[in-house]
């Protein structure tokens, strides 16, 4: 059974980005390219909201993450979602600035996604916040998706 995987926009950003000189940008644009040939090995999903944050910005690189992501099916805003997202925010796992990183968390976790991919790592894969959004997210009546970024679901080639 693949795994499903809520795939954050952070992750189509650096799979469609120009190729930066900054090493380790340019290292999770690798990293992200080779995870990206692999996808078919996992059930990938996207939200509306991904959608929206892939479009804003530059025309070019906009046209160029949406047709990345054409095809990916869209998990539902659901009321569920809204309100763990909601409750991300008020119980302090998150800052209230990362409300869209919340309703990333929210919905990967009220869709019962196994994972959740991003490169976020601010607000989202984020090891000290982890506890608490798992705690908030179990109080919430939903199991947490491991939260990960693409080099931590890459496959072992030796």
């Amino acid at each position: 059974m693949k795994s499903r995987i809520y795939l954050e926009t952070s992750v189509i950003s650096y799979l469609t980005a120009w190729p930066s000189r900054d090493l380790v940008r340019a290292g999770h644009q690798e990293t992200t390219r080779e995870w990206w040939a692999m996808r078919s090995t996992f059930e990938l999903y996207i939200s509306q909201l991904v959608l929206d944050e892939a479009a804003a910005g530059d025309a070019v690189a906009a046209a160029r993450r949406l047709e990345a992501l054409h095809g990916v099916p869209l998990l539902e805003l659901t009321t569920d979602a809204t309100g763990l997202g909601r409750a991300l925010i008020r119980e302090a796992a998150l800052p209230s600035k990362a409300a869209a990183d919340a309703l990333h968390i929210a919905l990967a976790a009220a869709h019962g996604m196994d994972c959740s991919v991003t490169w976020n790592c601010t607000h989202i894969a984020n090891a000290t916040m982890r506890p608490r959004i798992e705690s908030i997210c179990r109080a919430n009546g939903v199991e947490p998706p491991v939260i990960c970024t693409p080099l931590e679901l890459l496959e072992d080639k030796s």
